[in-house]
């Protein structure tokens, strides 16, 4: 079943690759040398944000593009289609907008510096959030390491409009327009082997939010606080990237219980937030 899986993936992500490469090919010729426009497109076996499926457990299609000036400064977007949990309202699609400014602050040191604007399209209202974020990157050894720390501000879509049992019951919020800040600190690894086209990577983050359903019914940090982390390698094979990474979180199925069914599988009420591990193809041009 893996194997059709992989061969139907590879044909659309081989296919994506090389529409996407003739377009920016006859584009580039057109932009200034100071600009520089990169994007990518991919299938994923799961849409896992923080830890949290956000496609219902399901094949996921996502891609990006960004345009980067010599200075430093860029702008970009992302988006992915969605699915149970993860709709915020409605939506079945989320499109982030970001930009920002990246410089060397010394040797082999870079600082990020910037803002996520997450959009849902024909979700409910009070969707949208804004998430500034600063990144530090460099060199360890034969590897690559990136701390990142990313603050929204307090925000209607954030916040916890169910607070007593009867409102979840009743699917009426008791503390509308409710107002929450979220936190989120990570760290990613990665190494390449030696002599190989395979890369190995880690990722550990650490979410402090609002315990309990917004405003559409779900949370960005769905149990208040918890740890997310990923271990994964990636397979380079000519223009497309073969990933796999094991996902998992610390939210015990006691924690996600009172945000029912909500925060489950729609098919079979599973943990969307439990152990998994997720397939990805993609390809950068």
């Amino acid at each position: 079943m893996k194997s059709r899986l992989f061969a139907g993936l590879a044909g659309s992500v081989a296919a994506c690759a090389a529409a996407f490469a003739a377009t920016p090919a006859m584009a580039q010729e057109e932009v200034p040398s100071e600009f520089t426009v990169a994007g990518s497109v991919a299938l994923v076996t799961d849409y896992r944000f923080r830890g949290v499926s956000q496609s219902d457990k399901e094949l996921a299609v996502q891609g990006g593009v960004s345009v980067t000036h010599a200075s430093g400064f860029y702008v970009g977007t992302w988006g992915s289609n969605l699915s149970g949990w993860g709709t915020f309202g409605g939506s079945n699609t989320e499109l982030d907008i970001y930009g920002g400014f990246s410089t060397e602050i010394s040797s082999g040191v870079t600082l990020d510096a910037g803002l996520t604007w997450y959009m849902y399209p024909g979700g409910a209202s009070e969707t949208d959030f804004a998430e500034p974020y600063v990144k530090l990157s460099g060199q360890v050894g034969p590897g690559k390491v990136l701390v990142g720390v990313a603050y929204a501000p307090k925000q209607q879509a954030l916040g916890r409009w169910y607070v007593d049992a009867d409102s979840y019951a009743t699917g009426i919020p008791d503390a509308p327009g409710a107002k929450t800040d979220n936190l989120y600190i990570w760290g990613d690894a990665s190494a390449s082997i030696p002599s190989t086209p395979l890369t190995v990577k880690a990722h550990l983050g650490y979410s402090d939010g609002n315990s309990g359903l917004g405003p559409n019914g779900t949370s960005v940090a769905p149990t208040g606080s918890y740890l997310d982390w990923m271990l994964g390698a990636d397979l380079a094979v000519g223009p497309v990237t073969l990933g796999v990474a094991y996902i998992d979180t610390d939210i015990s199925k006691s924690e996600g219980a009172y945000l029912t069914p909500n925060f489950a599988s729609t098919k079979n009420g599973s943990q969307i937030s439990g152990s998994t591990v997720v397939f990805s193809l993609s390809a950068a041009f």
